[in-house]
């Protein structure tokens, strides 16, 4: 019994306050106290005091109901803090979510705990609570068979309102949708009437001043050397991978035994490097307009030159087939259109794995997997959910194909890079970045782990834990423990990797696949989105057939209006480990997360350093320029 302060925080966005009344009720360990209904949370902080004639013991949670008058106005709470007898000091119960409808929300004090840490069960009928409301509200959903499971709903409406867009991201979003949109149709009536005789006239959508780096590809995009650059430190540095011996699929015919030799010496110095785009082979095109595209699987052969250079030596178009002549080689030597002609198949190749494997399969897919998993198996209070929460039908078979060979160790920098060949080569400027973050977010969760896991056996005895990733690999990811997913966790070092994955899948892995989309698609011919002629059958290639072959004014006007809208810098941005969020209470937490935030802060500043010599800078992998979450 006694007097206690209250202090109750609304979201700083402007529909973040609610004119309803809430009812607030303190929850101690030996009782409950109601404390009516004392605040319309309209703005900023509210603050009062209240004496409370009941013993409560040490406080373990706050419980509110918002009451709903003539109406309902949903309220954004980001925190509660109580201080008073038995509270040694002011207690924060963190929310950071949506008050909705007329039901009760529990808020434990933030101080994170597993089910072994509750040994007398005061939270066990919470936690219970919590999931099975929360399974009620995030299910998941299907789509095609074949692909890991989305959450269920068709439009925005239907997620969860702590899963849609904060209403300034969204105010943003839909203002510049409809802007692109406007710009779009006014343009674009042209285009039906305009078309394109020359390359240069692409010049017509580019967009001048968007950024350097665009203006460098505009300008150098038929350069080899820029070619090789991008499968290194482009828009998909997903795909390259160091050769240990020559593809079956490369025949080649008689007349080649310069190249042959040209080749094997580069295989044995270790300096021989593909890119294979079999999986495109056999993908139904798609029909624009009532006219057939076409799509090639081409593979790319190329040499690292000692000074850090990438470049082509051969390319083949398409996979032999049986009863078939070899298929065509194109060579650097060839008539230059013919070899312009063939590296703008694979950048269109390039294009359309990127956007389906790298982003939207590795990026969005994955994290929304991630999120429903923990959603639906961890309760608040539990550390991990804690450390995760800072954080025509051509289409379909492409991403089926990639989904039947998404392994756990493809999400792994340290991983994926090894068995790429890549680590080590200094002119993976990605494959440096990657490995550095990965590392500041492995010791910030081994931190965290640290503070809750004290031995293997509490991580194999932790049930919710065993049930999220469970719920992740055998569920949301379809039974993928075949390529590598583990279905239990039985150390603090697996758990530790396991949560590194999620973060660094949702944070960087996305960032260094979406936001070079305006440097490297901006000049349509350097990552044409569809192409309108069929791969070429001889090297008697003119500009005009390159044109044709390229997307006509209207889908470049189209490629260019996504490009801008999607890879344009987020004007609401929250950086990776920026957050303002504060689900730990303590100073043990506290410690690890400044630690944390001190070696991006280190990364960044060497990033910057090293940058302002390099001829083409790499910033995708830029801790401030990476963003908290996946949000587009």
């Amino acid at each position: 019994m006694g007097k206690y302060t209250v202090r109750v925080a609304t979201g700083n966005l402007f529909l973040a306050g609610s004119p309803n009344l809430v009812q607030l009720w303190l929850v101690g360990e030996h009782g409950e106290a109601d404390l009516g209904k004392h605040l319309r949370p309209v703005w900023g902080k509210v603050e009062f005091e209240i004496d409370v004639p009941l013993h409560l013991g040490r406080l373990l949670m706050v419980k509110l109901r918002k009451h709903n008058g003539l109406l309902s106005v949903d309220w954004f709470c980001k925190w509660i803090s109580v201080q008073g007898p038995g509270t040694q000091g002011e207690v924060f119960f963190p929310c950071y979510r949506w008050v909705q409808g007329h039901g009760s929300i529990c808020l434990p004090e933030g101080t994170a705990r597993t089910l072994s840490d509750d040994p007398q069960n005061l939270f066990k009928k919470y936690r219970e609570q919590e999931l099975e409301e929360r399974r009620k509200v995030y299910r998941w959903g299907s789509w095609k068979d074949g692909l890991i499971l989305p959450i269920a709903g068709n439009r925005q409406p239907d997620l969860p309102r702590d899963e849609r867009f904060l209403e300034d991201k969204d105010l943003d979003f839909s203002v510049s949708l409809a802007k692109a949109l406007k710009d779009m149709a006014i343009k674009g009536t042209l285009d039906f009437i305009n078309c394109v005789k020359r390359l240069e006239d692409f010049k017509k959508i580019f967009p001048r001043g968007k950024t350097a780096l665009a203006e460098r590809v505009h300008d150098s995009w038929k350069n080899d050397a820029l070619f090789g650059y991008q499968f290194l430190n482009g828009a998909n540095p997903m795909l390259l991978r160091r050769s240990s011996r020559l593809p079956a699929r490369l025949v080649l015919p008689p007349g080649m035994e310069d190249l042959k030799t040209q080749l094997e010496k580069e295989l044995q110095a270790g300096s021989l490097f593909e890119v294979d785009f079999s999986l495109l082979d056999g993908v139904k095109p798609n029909v624009i307009i009532f006219k057939p595209q076409y799509v090639a699987a081409p593979l790319v052969m190329l040499k690292l030159q000692p000074d850090g250079r990438l470049l082509p030596m051969v390319i083949q178009l398409q996979p032999p087939r049986y009863g078939c002549p070899p298929p065509l080689l194109f060579l650097p030597s060839d008539p230059p259109m013919a070899w312009l002609l063939a590296k703008t198949w694979v950048r269109s190749s390039d294009f359309q794995l990127h956007q389906l494997q790298s982003h939207l399969l590795r990026g969005h897919l994955i994290a929304e997997v991630i999120a429903v998993a923990t959603m639906r198996s961890l309760p608040s209070l539990h550390p991990i959910y804690k450390v995760v929460s800072t954080g025509s039908g051509g289409h379909v078979d492409i991403l089926q194909r990639a989904t039947a060979c998404l392994t756990y160790r493809s999400l792994c920098p340290p991983d994926d890079l090894a068995d790429r060949g890549l680590l080590g080569v200094k002119s993976s400027l990605y494959g440096q970045d990657a490995i550095r973050l990965w590392g500041i977010i492995s010791r910030y969760v081994e931190g965290m782990v640290g503070l809750f896991y004290k031995s293997d056996q509490a991580v194999k005895d932790d049930l919710e834990l065993q049930a999220w990733c469970r719920e992740m690999t055998e569920t949301g990811l379809q039974m993928a423990q075949d390529r590598g997913f583990p279905i239990s966790l039985e150390s603090r070092a697996q758990l530790c990797h396991f949560v590194t994955m999620c973060i660094f899948t949702c944070t960087g892995q996305h960032a260094s696949n979406h936001l070079g989309q305006l440097d490297w698609y901006s000049w349509i011919p350097n990552g044409p989105c569809t192409m309108r002629k069929p791969p070429p059958i001889s090297k008697d290639v003119t500009e005009k057939d390159i044109v044709d072959s390229l997307p006509n004014l209207h889908q470049a006007h189209m490629q260019k209006t996504v490009t801008d809208f999607l890879g344009r810098r987020q004007p609401v941005m929250v950086a990776l480990g920026q957050h303002e969020e504060k689900y730990f209470s303590g100073p043990e937490p506290q410690a690890v997360l400044r630690q944390f935030r001190e070696e991006l802060a280190a990364m960044d500043k060497e990033i910057e350093v090293r940058n302002a010599v390099l001829d083409l800078p790499y910033e995708y992998l830029r801790p401030s320029m990476v963003e908290n979450s996946v949000t587009i």
